[in-house]
C-alpha cells in the first residue's frame, strides 16, 4: 500500500522566519504539538512545542522575537508519497518517530504519516503494532 492511500494531505506549516509565539498559537488553534516548517513549499525543518518549552522558554529567549529558524530541528526525516507504507513504518520504527513528513515528486510538503494514518488506514495490525511498540519505548529518541 502506498503512503498516498493513508497519510493526511492537509498539513499545517510555520515559515522558518515566523515568531515562535506565532508557530504556538497556530499549534494551539490546530491542536498539534509538531509542525513541518517551510519555505516556498519546501521541508526546511521541523518545530515541535518541546522545542519551544525547552530550546527557547527554557533558555529565557523571547517568543515574539525568536524566529523558529532559531529553534527547530533542521534535520528532517521523510518518505515520498508513492513509497511503500512497509518503508515509513521502518523509519519511524527505527528513529522513533510517531510523524513523518512525506513528500511529493518535486520534494515539497504533500503530507504527513501520523501512527494514527496508520492505524486507521493501513489494514496491517501487526506492523501497526510492531511500529507502535518500538515508537513507545523510552529513551530512543524524539518524538
Amino acid at each position: 500500500m502506498k503512503l498516498s492511500e493513508v497519510m493526511t494531505r492537509k498539513v499545517e506549516f510555520v515559515a522558518p522566519s515566523q515568531s515562535l509565539r506565532e508557530a504556538a498559537q497556530k499549534m494551539r488553534l490546530f491542536d498539534v504539538g509538531p509542525m513541518p516548517v517551510c519555505e516556498d513549499g519546501r521541508v526546511v525543518g521541523m518545530i515541535t512545542d518541546r522545542d519551544i518549552t525547552v530550546r527557547a522558554v527554557a533558555e529565557g529567549r523571547n517568543p515574539e522575537t525568536t524566529q523558529v529558524n532559531e529553534v527547530m530541528s533542521p534535520n528532517v526525516s521523510y518518505c515520498h508519497e508513492d513509497d511503500d507504507v512497509k518503508v515509513a513504518a521502518k523509519i519511524m520504527s527505527d528513529k522513533q518517530l510517531r510523524r513523518l513528513v512525506i513528500l511529493d515528486t518535486d520534494k515539497r510538503l504533500a503530507g504527513i504519516l501520523s501512527l494514527g494514518d496508520l492505524a486507521m488506514n493501513a489494514n496491517d495490525p501487526k506492523l501497526v503494532g510492531e511500529v507502535m511498540e518500538t515508537v513507545s519505548q523510552p529513551g530512543r529518541g524524539p518524538s
